[in-house]
């Protein structure tokens, strides 16, 4: 699915809000703010969701595509506003920076998240183990294709995701190789696909995600997760690599806004600070993309109808 081009009407989002506040937030800015867009379902659900609800307050709204890492010097430049995914296991980094260079940490969700190696539970058969990470590796020969030759085949993600499992494999010494996807639409077809005839599978997934409630599987458990892991090659099995180690475990899922945000649209701002979604949140919106066939816009409007009682504690 394409979200390079999302757009949304005011007219439709006052129609979808029929039971919201009409209440303008006057003294914020006229002009749009700049919701970024990311590349997988539920960001680009819960983005709408946000610009539905701020459009419902008589505040304009764009929407603005972005990868995962250069959102943040768009952010810090003033040419996107809000981001409502931080995922910490891919962009605690970049994040970190550009909070220090002026982006707003604008509190976190309820959700905790992990990013990581998955695979589906049927393979605990096949590799005796999993899932630790040196069963993964030793069963490595069983997922090697034509691409990857004696190496394991791991289902990377958009390399744009900002994820350094090439440099995690050499660290750790695996016998595997990243195959990168173009988007992840692809590592659900890959999983399905793998899935339908229990063949052997390795890729990335992340929850909250639908992925969860369609398929029984597990996250791949690699060294425990240290920020030291990322900087400081001393750290862990590898003295002379850094990336030797897994995400976080129970990660954090923030928001972010730049530094205009609260200087043009203060309302806007305090109203987005109280935003929060929980795990099951973000799963049954993703949910209705990947599994239902609803579009991003509609996906929001449907979320919005049967959670009332939980935006209206952001919006008044």
């Amino acid at each position: 699915m394409n979200f390079s081009k999302l757009t949304i009407s005011s007219a439709l989002a006052i129609g979808l809000m029929a039971s919201a506040p009409m209440t303008t937030m006057a003294a914020d800015s006229a002009d749009p703010i700049k919701i970024v867009v990311n590349n997988w379902s539920s960001q680009v659900v819960l983005s709408n969701i946000i610009g539905q609800l701020l459009q419902s307050k008589g505040l304009n709204v764009e929407y603005k595509s972005s990868d995962t890492q250069l959102q943040y010097t768009a952010m810090t430049a003033g040419d996107m506003d809000f981001q409502v995914e931080v995922w910490e296991g891919s962009q605690a980094e970049s994040f970190d920076k550009a909070v220090k260079a002026g982006v707003i940490d604008l509190g976190s969700h309820t959700a905790v998240t992990r990013e990581d190696w998955w695979y589906p539970t049927y393979m605990k058969e096949m590799c005796p183990g999993l899932p630790d990470w040196k069963a993964l590796d030793a069963c490595a020969a069983k997922l090697a294709t034509a691409e990857t030759g004696k190496k394991g085949r791991f289902v990377g993600p958009p390399a744009d995701w900002g994820k350094h499992y090439s440099d995690r494999i050499q660290a750790l010494k695996m016998n595997f190789q990243e195959v990168p996807v173009g988007q992840a639409a692809t590592l659900w077809a890959e999983l399905q696909a793998a899935y339908d005839r229990k063949e052997p599978v390795v890729i990335f997934n992340w929850t909250p995600n639908f992925i969860e409630a369609k398929f029984e599987g597990e996250f791949v458990e690699f060294p425990t997760y240290e920020p030291a892991c990322l900087t400081d090659k001393k750290w862990g099995s590898n003295p002379d690599a850094v990336y030797d180690c897994g995400a976080p475990a129970k990660g954090y899922l923030k928001k972010a806004g730049s530094k205009q945000l609260g200087e043009k649209w203060p309302a806007a701002t305090a109203m987005l600070k109280k935003v929060n979604f929980t795990n099951a949140m973000i799963a049954s919106a993703a949910a209705l993309v990947d599994v239902d066939g609803m579009t991003p816009e509609d996906a929001a409007k449907k979320w919005i109808a049967t959670n009332e009682t939980t935006w209206k504690t952001w919006v008044n």
